[in-house]
Protein backbone atom coordinates (compact mmCIF):
# COMPACT_ATOMS: atom_id res chain seq x y z
CA UNK A 1 0.00 0.00 0.00
CA UNK A 2 3.10 2.58 0.25
CA UNK A 3 3.24 3.10 -3.20
CA UNK A 4 -0.50 3.67 -3.82
CA UNK A 5 -0.76 6.44 -0.88
CA UNK A 6 2.23 8.16 -2.11
CA UNK A 7 4.59 6.72 1.03
CA UNK A 8 7.07 5.27 -1.65
CA UNK A 9 7.45 7.13 -5.51
CA UNK A 10 6.67 4.01 -7.27
CA UNK A 11 6.36 0.42 -7.59
CA UNK A 12 9.66 -0.32 -9.65
CA UNK A 13 11.24 -0.24 -6.60
CA UNK A 14 12.67 -3.68 -6.78
CA UNK A 15 14.64 -4.72 -10.20
CA UNK A 16 12.81 -7.73 -11.45
CA UNK A 17 15.21 -10.85 -12.20
CA UNK A 18 15.33 -9.81 -15.38
CA UNK A 19 16.99 -6.77 -14.51
CA UNK A 20 19.92 -8.14 -11.72
CA UNK A 21 20.93 -10.90 -14.48
CA UNK A 22 21.18 -8.39 -17.02
CA UNK A 23 23.44 -5.94 -14.77
CA UNK A 24 25.42 -8.82 -13.53
CA UNK A 25 26.12 -10.08 -17.25
CA UNK A 26 27.96 -6.59 -17.40
CA UNK A 27 29.41 -6.33 -14.04
CA UNK A 28 30.97 -9.83 -14.99
CA UNK A 29 31.90 -8.83 -18.89
CA UNK A 30 33.62 -5.59 -17.65
CA UNK A 31 35.33 -6.91 -14.63
CA UNK A 32 36.80 -10.37 -16.52
CA UNK A 33 36.71 -8.48 -20.31
CA UNK A 34 37.23 -5.08 -19.60
CA UNK A 35 34.08 -4.01 -21.65
CA UNK A 36 30.34 -4.17 -21.62
CA UNK A 37 28.39 -7.08 -23.39
CA UNK A 38 27.04 -4.52 -25.81
CA UNK A 39 30.39 -3.68 -27.07
CA UNK A 40 31.30 -7.26 -27.55
CA UNK A 41 31.26 -8.68 -30.60
CA UNK A 42 29.16 -12.66 -31.41
CA UNK A 43 31.78 -15.12 -30.93
CA UNK A 44 32.95 -17.00 -34.37
CA UNK A 45 33.14 -20.49 -33.31
CA UNK A 46 33.92 -21.35 -29.54
CA UNK A 47 32.57 -18.02 -27.03
CA UNK A 48 35.31 -19.53 -23.79
CA UNK A 49 38.11 -17.16 -23.64
CA UNK A 50 41.28 -18.85 -21.63
CA UNK A 51 41.88 -17.33 -17.99
CA UNK A 52 45.33 -16.20 -19.53
CA UNK A 53 43.65 -14.06 -22.24
CA UNK A 54 41.15 -12.59 -19.92
CA UNK A 55 41.85 -9.05 -18.29
CA UNK A 56 41.42 -11.23 -14.95
CA UNK A 57 39.02 -13.78 -13.14
CA UNK A 58 36.16 -13.75 -11.36
CA UNK A 59 35.55 -16.67 -8.51
CA UNK A 60 32.34 -17.69 -7.36
CA UNK A 61 31.27 -18.13 -3.61
CA UNK A 62 28.52 -19.93 -2.84
CA UNK A 63 26.57 -19.97 0.53
CA UNK A 64 24.05 -22.61 0.73
CA UNK A 65 22.72 -24.10 -2.36
CA UNK A 66 19.74 -24.87 -4.52
CA UNK A 67 18.33 -22.09 -6.79
CA UNK A 68 19.40 -18.75 -5.20
CA UNK A 69 23.16 -20.09 -5.34
CA UNK A 70 22.06 -21.20 -9.26
CA UNK A 71 20.62 -18.08 -10.41
CA UNK A 72 24.00 -16.11 -10.85
CA UNK A 73 26.11 -18.60 -11.52
CA UNK A 74 24.17 -19.48 -14.69
CA UNK A 75 25.53 -15.64 -16.01
CA UNK A 76 27.99 -17.68 -17.91
CA UNK A 77 26.27 -20.35 -19.81
CA UNK A 78 23.99 -17.38 -20.54
CA UNK A 79 27.01 -14.89 -21.59
CA UNK A 80 27.86 -17.84 -24.32
CA UNK A 81 25.09 -19.98 -25.04
CA UNK A 82 22.44 -17.31 -25.11
CA UNK A 83 24.24 -13.93 -26.23
CA UNK A 84 26.93 -16.31 -27.78
CA UNK A 85 29.97 -13.26 -26.21
CA UNK A 86 33.07 -14.17 -25.66
CA UNK A 87 33.78 -14.66 -21.68
CA UNK A 88 35.83 -16.78 -19.16
CA UNK A 89 34.38 -19.23 -16.93
CA UNK A 90 33.90 -18.53 -13.25
CA UNK A 91 37.68 -18.45 -11.78
CA UNK A 92 37.07 -20.70 -8.96
CA UNK A 93 33.97 -22.24 -7.33
CA UNK A 94 33.78 -23.10 -3.31
CA UNK A 95 30.17 -23.86 -1.99
CA UNK A 96 29.16 -23.91 1.83
CA UNK A 97 26.18 -26.24 2.59
CA UNK A 98 25.58 -28.59 4.68
CA UNK A 99 23.44 -30.73 2.03
CA UNK A 100 25.32 -33.80 1.30
CA UNK A 101 24.50 -35.37 -2.13
CA UNK A 102 23.24 -38.74 -0.28
CA UNK A 103 20.32 -36.57 0.48
CA UNK A 104 19.49 -36.42 -2.89
CA UNK A 105 18.40 -32.70 -2.82
CA UNK A 106 19.98 -29.98 -5.49
CA UNK A 107 21.22 -28.55 -2.63
CA UNK A 108 23.99 -30.96 -2.20
CA UNK A 109 24.64 -31.49 -5.81
CA UNK A 110 28.55 -31.92 -6.78
CA UNK A 111 29.91 -28.93 -8.33
CA UNK A 112 31.02 -31.04 -11.05
CA UNK A 113 27.52 -31.17 -12.12
CA UNK A 114 27.72 -27.58 -13.09
CA UNK A 115 30.61 -28.39 -15.83
CA UNK A 116 27.66 -30.30 -18.00
CA UNK A 117 25.59 -27.06 -18.11
CA UNK A 118 28.16 -25.10 -18.64
CA UNK A 119 28.71 -23.02 -15.43
CA UNK A 120 32.58 -24.37 -14.62
CA UNK A 121 34.68 -25.42 -17.23
CA UNK A 122 36.81 -29.10 -15.99
CA UNK A 123 39.32 -27.12 -15.39
CA UNK A 124 37.90 -24.82 -12.59
CA UNK A 125 39.04 -25.23 -8.84
CA UNK A 126 35.80 -26.41 -6.92
CA UNK A 127 35.56 -27.06 -3.92
CA UNK A 128 32.49 -27.54 -0.96
CA UNK A 129 32.75 -27.18 2.47
CA UNK A 130 29.91 -29.22 3.84
CA UNK A 131 29.55 -27.81 6.87
CA UNK A 132 27.13 -25.16 8.77
CA UNK A 133 27.38 -22.00 6.69
CA UNK A 134 26.61 -19.66 10.47
CA UNK A 135 29.98 -21.35 11.46
CA UNK A 136 31.64 -21.44 8.75
CA UNK A 137 31.74 -18.45 6.64
CA UNK A 138 32.61 -16.09 9.75
CA UNK A 139 35.78 -18.06 10.26
CA UNK A 140 36.73 -17.47 6.51
CA UNK A 141 35.65 -14.01 6.05
CA UNK A 142 37.56 -13.31 9.28
CA UNK A 143 40.70 -14.89 7.90
CA UNK A 144 40.30 -12.84 4.46
CA UNK A 145 39.60 -9.67 6.11
CA UNK A 146 42.74 -10.70 8.63
CA UNK A 147 40.40 -9.89 11.96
Amino acid sequence: GRAIDGRLSGTHIIRSGLEYMAALADWYVETTMGRTVADLAEADGDPLVPPGDALRTVGFFQIGGGIAGDFPICVVPMIHQDLKRPCPFWGYFCQISDSTTSYGSYSGAIPSEKITWGKLDVDTPMFVIESDATIVAPLIFAALLDW
